[in-house]
């Protein structure tokens, strides 16, 4: 039997962080870098207060994002060994539903329907392994955990951490578990 793997989407398949600068500059004229971020917080990330919130209720704002560098290929590879589901808490977003599940059509129309899961809290996930970018939901999971490196994270070092996907995979391999 396949062990099983919960990835989240916003961060770790989907490079939100990319897409808030994007938007971001779009709306208020000012250029940010990845690098601008490291540190703080979704709501203290930029000056604009709320903004994340706003881009994050905007119609076409999820269906938009970019694809994190190297995660096509790699789910690609983890579903050889690995029951591989899609997790996101998408619940705080009800919009975002519909633009979530065209956007896993699109971008990773090999994934079954059966393997995506919209929730609201990640604690009820009972996966072996969990790929995520945020502690809220890595440090109440039972299982193996990878924190996905994000602004807001940076600064915590309770999980194992990857900074891509290429790292995802060493990492799995490593323990033994790919």
């Amino acid at each position: 039997m396949k062990k099983s793997i919960a990835i989240d989407m916003d961060g770790v398949l989907a490079d939100v962080e990319a897409h808030f600068i994007t938007w971001y500059e779009k709306e208020y004229g000012e250029r940010f870098s990845k690098n601008d971020l490291k540190g703080k917080t979704e709501e203290n990330a930029f000056p604009k207060k709320g903004m994340v919130k706003k881009f994050a209720s905007t119609k076409g704002f999820f269906s938009t994002v970019p694809v994190m560098d190297g995660a096509v290929e790699a789910i690609k590879e983890l579903q050889k060994n690995y029951e591989v589901y899609i997790v996101s808490a998408a619940m705080e977003f009800p919009q975002s539903l519909v633009e979530k599940r065209s956007w896993l059509s699109e971008h990773f129309p090999f994934i079954h329907w059966k393997n995506i899961i919209f929730c609201g809290d990640k604690s009820v996930i009972g996966t072996d392994i969990m790929i995520d970018d945020h502690l809220k939901n890595l440090d109440y999971f039972n299982g193996e955990t990878i924190m996905f490196t994000a602004f807001h994270n940076i600064d915590f070092d309770n999980h194992t951490r990857a900074n891509n996907w290429r790292e995802v995979l060493k990492i799995l391999k490593s323990l033994e578990k790919f």
